[in-house]
C-alpha cells in the first residue's frame, strides 16, 4: 500500500493545510510573498484553483500542485504578450504553486503529483499547460517535458523561468518520466474499489515475473498440484479443474456438463450474471425454466423450491455474490432445496470466492477465477467439485470437456506457469479468515455510511453482499460523470459496464487489497462529487 494517496481537495481541513504549506514555501522558503503572523498564505486565485494533494493515512497533506485554466493566468500578469511565446494550442492550463513537504521532496511524490494534475488536464480537453519553474528544479522540469520560454520572471530573490509542456512533448517522454503507462492510464497512488483488475501483493507480483516453465515438465505439475489443492482448501470443494480462461470460460464448461445430464433444470435470476446464466444454459441447448426476480431483489426458499418441483428439474443453477446489485443468494438455502428436491447444484462464486466464507461440500459444479477476491491475475478460469465427477456429457468441443480436464490434471493443453504461480501463492499467503471479517466489517460501515449521507444502496441489507455494494444514483446526475469527478478526488470506482450505465449505478468493490483508510473518506467524496456534478448540470441548464 502506497504511503500516501493522491487526490484533488475536497474538505475545509486539506484546504487549511494548503494555505500554511504555500506560506511555509513561498514566504519561509522561497521569499516570494512578505511573512504574516497568522502564517497562512491563501492564493489569489484560491476560489478558481483546483489542488492536487498528496496525503498520507492521518490527512496530512504531504504536497501541493494547482491547477487553473481561467485567463488572465499568473503568468499573464508576469510577462507581456505570453499568447507570442506559446505554440497553437486549443486549452490552456496552468500550473502553478508546487509545494513538498522537505522530507518528500527525494521521493516519487512530485512526479505523482504532476501524473495526476496531468490526467486530470488531459480530461479536461487541454492540449498545453504552462508554469513558472523555480531555477532550483529546471532539470527535473525538462525531463519531464517541459521547455522553458522567453526570459526569467520573478524576483532576484525568487527567480522563475517560463516553461511549457505539449500533449504531444507529455506523450512522448513525459509520461514515461512521470511513470504512467498510457495517457489514460492508472496512477498506483490511486485508491481502487474496482471488482477487477485488484491490487496484488508483492509476492503474488514476484511470482508471477518469475521465468516460465513448461506445462509438460514435473515442476509444473507440481505447481498444478499445489493451486489445486490449496484452491480446495479454501472451499471445501473436492476436487477443482484450473483451466486457461476467465469465469466465462468456466461457466461455458459448467454448461456443457449440465447438458450430460440429459434432464431439466431451473436457472436463476436476480441481475446481470444471473441473466448471462440464462444466455449459457440457452446457447448449450439446456431444457430449463429461468426463474427470475427484480434486479437487487432476493429469492424465497418457497419460490425456488415451487420452481423445481414444478420443473421437476434435476439441476439447479445460481449465482453465489450477484455482482451487479450486490445481493448474495444464501448458498445453504439452495443446497438445502437441491438436497430436498433430488437436484443437483451449481453455483457461479465467481465474485465470493476469496472475499465471502464458502462451503462447497455437496456441491456438483461451482464456477471461480483467479482475479478478484483472490487477488492474483485474471486469466485462471475454475471448475470445483463439490462431490463425485459427474458423468461424461455427450461429445463437447475439447476445450469444454471437463472429464478431459480431470482425466489429465488440468494441463491437456498449454497453460501459464506464470497466471498459476501467482495464484497458488495468492492462495497460500492470503489470510482469508481475517480477511473475511475484515470485508465484513468495512462494508457493514460503508453502507450505514452511505445511507446516512443519503447515497441509495441497492442490495437491502440482509442479502448485501461485502464484496461489492453498488449506489442507485439519482437520474438528474450522470453515474459516469460522478464516476470521473471521484477519480479526480483519488478514488476509482465501477461504473463503465454497461448494465451499470443503463441503471445509472456505480460499484464500490472490496477485493484485493484495498486502501482502508481511503474508504473512511469515501462517503465524503461520493457526495462531495455528486453535489459539484449536480452544480455543474444547473449550471449548464
Amino acid at each position: 500500500m502506497a504511503p500516501y494517496r493522491i487526490k484533488t481537495a475536497a474538505t475545509a481541513a486539506e484546504r487549511e493545510q494548503i494555505h500554511a504549506l504555500n506560506y511555509a514555501t513561498f514566504v519561509e522558503e522561497i521569499p516570494q510573498h512578505a511573512p504574516n503572523e497568522q502564517r497562512r498564505l491563501v492564493d489569489r486565485f484560491d476560489a478558481e484553483n483546483e489542488y492536487v494533494i498528496a496525503v498520507d493515512d492521518a490527512g496530512l497533506v504531504l504536497g501541493m500542485l494547482a491547477l487553473r485554466a481561467r485567463r488572465p493566468f499568473s503568468l499573464d500578469q508576469k510577462l507581456a504578450r505570453l499568447e507570442d511565446h506559446l505554440p497553437p494550442y486549443r486549452s490552456v492550463c496552468e500550473l502553478r504553486l508546487l509545494a513538498v513537504r522537505t522530507q518528500w521532496r527525494k521521493s516519487r511524490l512530485l512526479r505523482d503529483l504532476l501524473a495526476f494534475a496531468a490526467q486530470s488536464a488531459i480530461r479536461a480537453g487541454h492540449d498545453l499547460a504552462i508554469i513558472s519553474g523555480t531555477t532550483r528544479q529546471l532539470e527535473l522540469y525538462r525531463r519531464l517535458g517541459f521547455e522553458p520560454f522567453g526570459p526569467l520572471v520573478g524576483t532576484a530573490q525568487a527567480p522563475f523561468q517560463p516553461m511549457l509542456l505539449t500533449l504531444e512533448s507529455f506523450r512522448a517522454s513525459g509520461r514515461k518520466s512521470l511513470g504512467m503507462n498510457s495517457v489514460a492510464g492508472t496512477l498506483p497512488a490511486i485508491a481502487s474499489f474496482l471488482p477487477g483488475p485488484v491490487a496484488r501483493s508483492a509476492a503474488v507480483r514476484a511470482a508471477f515475473e518469475a521465468a516460465a516453465i513448461s506445462h509438460r515438465s514435473a515442476e509444473f505439475h507440481a505447481l498444478m498440484e499445489r493451486a489445486r489443492s490449496a484452491i480446495c482448501e479454501l472451499t471445501g470443494a473436492t476436487d477443482s479443474v484450473l483451466l486457461l480462461g476467465s469465469g466465462t470460460l468456466a461457466n461455458d464448461v459448467v454448461a456443457q456438463s449440465l447438458r450430460g445430464l440429459g434432464e431439466p433444470g431451473v436457472v436463476l435470476s436476480n441481475g446481470e450474471f444471473g441473466e448471462r446464466l440464462v444466455d449459457h444454459a440457452r446457447r448449450t441447448g439446456l431444457r430449463f425454466e429461468p426463474l427470475r426476480k427484480s434486479w437487487g431483489e432476493s429469492f424465497g426458499e418457497s419460490e425456488i423450491a415451487s420452481a423445481v418441483r414444478r420443473s421437476r428439474a434435476a439441476w439447479l443453477w445460481a449465482v453465489h455474490c450477484e455482482t451487479s446489485t450486490g445481493v448474495v443468494n444464501d448458498l445453504e438455502v439452495l443446497k438445502r432445496i437441491a438436497s430436498a428436491n433430488g437436484c443437483a447444484l451449481c453455483a457461479d462464486c465467481i465474485s465470493s470466492i476469496g472475499c465471502l466464507p464458502l462451503n462447497l461440500s455437496g456441491i456438483h459444479l461451482a464456477s471461480g477465477a483467479s482475479g478478484k477476491g483472490l487477488a492474483a491475475y485474471a486469466g485462471v478460469a475454475m471448475v470445483l467439485l463439490g462431490g463425485p465427477a459427474p458423468r461424461p456429457p455427450a461429445p463437447v468441443p475439447r476445450y469444454l470437456d471437463l472429464d478431459y480436464w480431470l482425466r489429465n490434471r488440468s494441463t491437456p493443453f498449454t497453460h501459464s506457469s506464470n497466471l498459476l504461480a501467482a495464484l497458488a501463492t495468492a492462495l497460500e499467503t492470503g489470510n482469508f479468515g481475517a480477511r473475511y471479517a475484515q470485508i465484513e466489517r468495512d462494508a457493514r460501515w460503508l453502507r450505514q455510511a452511505l445511507r446516512v449521507c443519503g447515497v441509495s444502496v441497492v442490495a437491502p441489507e440482509a442479502s448485501a453482499s461485502a464484496a461489492v455494494t453498488t449506489l442507485a444514483l439519482p437520474r438528474s446526475l450522470a453515474s459516469l460523470a460522478v464516476a470521473a469527478a471521484l477519480e479526480d478526488q483519488g478514488f476509482q470506482l465501477s461504473a463503465r459496464s454497461s448494465y451499470l450505465v443503463e441503471r445509472n449505478w456505480v460499484q464500490v468493490g472490496l477485493m484485493g487489497e484495498y486502501d482502508r483508510g481511503a474508504l473512511r473518506e469515501l462517503p465524503d467524496a461520493i457526495v462531495q462529487a455528486m453535489a459539484s456534478r449536480s452544480a455543474s448540470a444547473g449550471q449548464a441548464a
